[in-house]
């Protein structure tokens, strides 16, 4: 039994201050136990991680990401840019995430992970809120295998639904499938994350708006099933 196995449930909150977002939501993860979804601002919630979504700069200059700085002062956009240029030698692909230190008791930890490239871009055609996502949520599994228990709880946005312009149920849909991965698999890789969503929801544009896609167990992957 690996570390991963016997860490306590995560406790995931989803919470946006866009209508459409929150129902979204309450569509997708309707069978889904053990998430909590409510409209409201991240800031309000009282967990161990924040997960921001950004750009690859790790520039936080606008949406979540400028709410996020403001709070948390302009520190944590030194610490994450420090830690894109440690690890990803200061340019963070999209599904890769950074989880660095908040400086706060509440959050104790941030998690930014990229839906575009660039501020302000337009991702409403393309995989990145699911890549980013599940980035988000290996990076939890990251995190609790080097101090194992240290993140217990976690808040996200609608990540893509309001810079990025990605619709309302496409944004909830490809969540829950980055989230699915969360339960079901660590990777140890992210290029391996990158090619198996991308291999597995690359005909998802003719798919019905709807429909949600759980991506199958990879060959010779780390499962948590």
């Amino acid at each position: 039994m690996t570390e991963d196995r016997v860490q306590p449930p995560l406790r995931v909150v989803l919470t946006d201050i866009d209508a459409p977002v929150v129902e979204a939501w309450r569509a997708a993860f309707a069978d889904t136990p053990g998430i909590e979804i409510r409209r409201g601002s991240i800031l309000d919630e009282d967990v161990d991680a924040w997960v921001s979504p950004t750009n690859s700069r790790g520039r936080m200059d606008g949406g979540v990401d400028a709410v996020v700085k403001r709070h948390l002062g302009a520190g944590i956009q030194l610490r994450v840019q420090r830690a894109i240029r440690d690890r990803y030698a200061g340019r963070l692909p999209v599904g890769s995430a950074v989880c660095v230190p908040s400086g706060a008791v509440t959050p104790r930890f941030l998690i930014s992970a990229p839906t575009m490239q660039e501020s302000s871009q337009n991702v409403s055609e393309t995989l990145n809120v699911a890549l980013a996502c599940a980035a988000a949520f290996q990076a939890i599994h990251r995190q609790n295998r080097q101090v194992p228990g240290s993140i217990g709880s976690v808040a996200l946005v609608g990540m893509g639904a309001r810079t990025g312009r990605v619709p309302a149920r496409v944004c909830a849909n490809l969540m829950w499938t980055g989230y699915t991965l969360f339960n079901d698999h660590v990777f140890e890789d992210d290029d391996d994350l990158r090619s198996t969503i991308r291999a597995q929801l690359d005909d998802i544009e003719s798919a019905p708006p709807a429909k949600r896609v759980r991506i199958a167990a990879p060959t010779g992957r780390t499962s948590l099933r």
